[in-house]
């Protein structure tokens, strides 16, 4: 295994304040080597800033297998850079049951189709229901408070990173419908304010929380149906983060295709349903932040991959009884490692944000 041309990347790229826990994650299991000679598999969705996650992961002494799927994007030129180093890359669409590992960090259940020796760690909510007939352990890693990082401010942020990227830049005073406010949608609720769109969240009010109503121009019940077809005439933009196949299924096809505004997904599944065609909402209905270089800005998603490689190591040091099921980041743990962001990364107030 040649790590140099990854070294020389990283070095290259970032700046180790964009990185703060994975480094001193990399830094500390570089002299313990905590899971040294086990067999890990890495599912996280390759791009270059998740190379910093294997660099922790391979300085505790683990044998690492990057994992690749269909549901979940990467940029294959990072997949050729690991293959080239010399770090095996393992596709979940024509992986063999029989392979083994003790410990596999998953995305959105994509290799919960095999039998780890000791048990997973799972990044996304999306893969929970993956692990219902599964008797391994599984660390969840976005059931506590860092996943809010990536998932609020991180998409967030990225959501309009990529439609300036797109060239649509000038949100003063224009008008963006948002569906859903969960952890996405907050995130995209908080930079839209900092960017000074006109912003309405349709949502389902008896869940909305106290914290986000500052945020928005209005909010509308999304059973409210004659308020919200009068406010869909008047987007310039309109995005989907609830989470939910098919959400907006009951919206006749004829109000998209009437209408200028811009359409996006930023959740997994297709929440649009099958009346609209792929082509009206930009990439395809895919995930929006995912035709950028780096989806989540690296500042955003350090302490969520940290987390997700400290997930592994407490399932190894536990020693979990197999019918032990869902496991949610203890407060202490997560503690530490948010001690270290906050004290030397780049988030500063936004981190106020998440609470």
């Amino acid at each position: 295994m040649n790590l140099a041309p990854i070294v020389e990347l990283l070095k290259n790229t970032y700046s180790v304040k964009e990185y703060p826990a994975l480094e001193a994650q990399r830094v500390q299991w570089q002299e313990t080597q905590p899971l040294a000679g086990l067999h890990v598999l890495d599912a996280t969705p390759v791009y270059r800033n998740t190379l910093l996650k294997y660099c922790a992961l391979l300085a505790a002494g683990a044998h690492l297998t990057v994992g690749i799927s269909s549901v979940m994007s990467y940029d294959p030129n990072i997949v050729q850079l690991l293959q080239k180093c010399g770090i095996p890359v393992c596709s979940a669409d024509d992986c063999k049951k029989e392979l083994s590992f003790d410990l596999i960090l998953d995305c959105a259940g994509s290799f919960s189709f095999l039998t780890p020796r000791i048990g997973y760690v799972e990044l996304t909510r999306s893969g929970a229901d993956s692990y219902s007939r599964n008797q391994r352990p599984v660390f969840f890693a976005d059931g506590g408070k860092i996943k809010r990082i990536e998932t609020c401010l991180g998409t967030g942020e990225s959501y309009f990173r990529t439609m300036k990227q797109l060239g649509y830049d000038d949100w003063k005073g224009r008008r963006l419908v948002l569906f859903g406010c969960g952890k996405v949608g907050t995130g995209i609720l908080y930079y839209a304010h900092k960017v000074g769109a006109k912003t309405t969240v349709v949502t389902d009010l008896t869940c909305l929380s106290d914290s986000v109503k500052g945020y928005a121009e209005a909010f509308i019940d999304y059973r409210d149906r004659q308020s919200l077809l009068k406010v869909l005439r008047e987007a310039y933009a309109v995005v989907t983060a609830t989470g939910v196949r098919n959400a907006l299924i009951d919206i006749p096809a004829d109000v998209w295709n009437e209408s200028g505004a811009l359409l996006a997904n930023m959740g997994v599944e297709d929440e649009w349903g099958p009346q609209v065609a792929p082509q009206r909402v930009l990439n395809g209905k895919h995930t929006l932040n995912f035709i950028l270089e780096e989806p989540t800005q690296l500042r955003y998603i350090d302490a969520t991959m940290a987390l997700h490689n400290t997930g592994a190591l407490y399932l190894k040091e536990q020693h979990l009884p197999e019918q032990y099921r869902f496991i949610l980041p203890p407060v202490e743990l997560e503690e530490e490692i948010l001690s270290v962001t906050r004290r030397n990364g780049l988030l500063g107030d936004d981190l106020n944000f998440i609470g």
